[in-house]
């Protein structure tokens, strides 16, 4: 008996850091979002991916780039600088998004305590 095959998905991820998109040092998010994503998903994954600034304009034209342009039927982000108001990523995120999961990001920020003091 054969497996069941997966569908091909393309998948965006985009680390949002100013200091690491200008080379300030060593960009972990992306390396992250992709080790997670192997190990969650059995389809075959092709990966669109991007480091950029924390800039609101940047940032809703990527997401919406990775959609439209590269066909990515999930878009994931890491970064931004978190509770601070020079973070634009939920602004941005949100000006371009069709829908909101309510719950959803706080489910994240909640398991990223465990790793990260300021999520």
């Amino acid at each position: 008996m054969t497996a069941p095959a997966f569908d091909p998905v393309t998948i965006g991820i985009v680390s949002i850091s100013d200091r690491a998109s200008s080379g300030g040092y060593e960009d972990k998010g992306l390396p992250a979002l992709k080790e997670w994503l192997g190990k969650a998903l059995k389809n075959p994954v092709t990966y669109e991916a991007r480091l950029i600034p924390d800039e609101q304009a940047t940032i809703s034209q990527t997401l919406t780039e990775l959609v439209d342009q590269a066909g990515c039927c999930l878009v994931l982000t890491t970064g931004g600088t978190g509770p601070a108001a020079r973070d634009v990523t939920p602004e941005a995120t949100l000006a371009v998004a069709d829908k909101e999961m309510p719950g959803f990001g706080e489910q994240m920020r909640q398991i990223s305590l465990n790793f990260v003091p300021t999520a």
